[in-house]
């Protein structure tokens, strides 16, 4: 069995377990911890996290990461000379946060999501260099009622995270779903 297969077989297991409403945000937090190398198979493999996760009588919403840096920076006033000076992109970042933020309100509302959904965010591995994954989910844990599934690209050892393996983790309380996990 491959190791998305048994990330997917993972997730169904502990998606199953009925859920309690009186958790605090960071508590409803799921971490999906897979290899970067598997990125393209786990996309192409992300409706049978809808399939499993349905099956056990909950939502599912997917919220993408990917473009929202180039949605954002296309919005700039100056984007052109983010372009030439890239250094001083760095001023703005938090900005950048902030757009997440506001996106993902919209997303929800449009969407109308309920507390027993799963708010699946992917594209995740685009926020490396520009913003740590644990102020992102820090700051948008709150909005989502029911879970937030992070489909995270790197390591899990130890309660410490590592997005692509290139620089180190963080400790996060999340629940973490591995490959090798069973529930």
């Amino acid at each position: 069995m491959s190791k998305i297969k048994r990330l997917i077989k993972s997730y169904s297991k502990f998606i199953e377990i009925p859920w309690r409403s009186d958790v605090a945000a960071a508590q409803r937090v799921i971490f999906c911890v897979y290899d970067e190398n598997d990125e393209l198979r786990l996309r192409a493999k992300i409706d049978e996290f809808e399939i499993v996760t349905r099956k056990a009588g909950h939502g599912w919403f997917v919220f993408d990461l990917t473009d929202t840096f180039a949605d954002w920076l296309a919005g700039q006033r100056y984007a052109k000379s983010y372009f030439q000076k890239p250094d001083l992109l760095s001023t703005l970042l938090p900005n950048y946060l902030a757009f997440i933020k506001q996106e993902l309100e919209k997303f929800l509302q449009d969407n109308a999501v309920s507390e027993g959904s799963v708010v699946a965010l992917k594209g995740v591995g685009s926020l490396f260099g520009l913003l740590k994954v644990k102020e992102v989910v820090d700051a948008i844990a709150p909005l989502v009622e029911g879970r937030l599934l992070v489909f995270f690209p790197g390591s899990y050892e130890n309660n410490n995270y590592r997005l692509l393996d290139g620089y180190d983790g963080w400790n996060y309380h999340a629940v973490p779903i591995t490959a090798g996990k069973e529930f």
